[in-house]
């Protein structure tokens, strides 16, 4: 397991991670560009490895594990490990995406729902299960990526793959909205988990909060706030 860094000094040459609370409206890759340009100017060099293990979709927030110098070559045994997230589910509507990303597209009841019913209808998506992937993903079909693809309207068919549910937990049932727990293996799609849900149960949904609280033994409550992060590899 490898020990995150938490203070001064830190080995970026030799290797180091660092547990990033990834901001919202933020890509993955902008965190990695940020802290590789704070690195880069810090020790002098014109090129410096970093690169992040899961990414983070930009309205999502939470941990961001991310990799520097020797230690990069650690990122795949990084990306094998579970997840967890919290979030909340808007119920009644749909959207392209999955998530607030994109306009809703349809509009389904949600009178008859019950956060028992949904539940119930959770219980359908825990355990070892098959999950198609959302077209606005970065998913690869003939090399380029789906997200491309449906910006062009293009809807094309994917391959359900293999993952694995460990807990997925409902609570806050407001009628048209309902926030969840999950544990997951890595692949995941949290916004499909969501789609899924809603239509099971009847009615439609979609993502509109997530945050990653874990990954493996690495907890959010321990991460850097991003600035606080840059501020002090300026001080060094």
């Amino acid at each position: 397991m490898l020990t995150p860094s938490t203070t001064p000094p830190f080995s970026f040459r030799e290797g180091a991670m660092f547990l990033i609370d990834k901001p919202q409206d933020w890509t993955s890759f902008d965190v990695v560009n940020k802290l590789r340009w704070k690195i880069r100017k810090h020790l002098g060099v014109k090129k410096f490895k970093v690169g992040h293990a899961g990414t983070l979709d930009p309205m999502a927030t939470g941990l961001l594990n991310l990799c520097v110098g020797q230690w990069t070559k650690e990122l795949k045994q990084l990306e094998g490990l579970d997840k967890s997230y919290t979030g909340t589910i808007k119920l009644g509507a749909t959207t392209p995406s999955y998530d607030a990303e994109t306009e809703e597209d349809g509009s389904f009841p949600t009178d008859h729902l019950t956060l028992e019913a949904l539940r119930r209808a959770a219980e359908r998506f825990t355990g070892d299960i098959e999950q198609i992937p959302p077209m606005y993903s970065a998913v690869k079909v003939d090399g380029q990526p789906l997200y491309k693809r449906a910006r062009r309207g293009e809807h094309i068919e994917v391959q359900a793959r293999p993952v694995t549910v460990h807990r997925f937990a409902l609570d806050n049932f407001t009628g048209t909205s309902v926030d969840f727990e999950i544990s997951c293996s890595k692949g995941t799609y949290i916004r499909t988990l969501a789609n899924d849900l809603a239509e099971a149960a009847g009615s439609g949904g979609y993502l509109t909060a997530l945050r990653r609280t874990s990954v493996g033994p690495y907890h959010v409550r321990d991460a850097w706030q991003l600035d606080a992060l840059l501020e002090t590899i300026e001080k060094l």
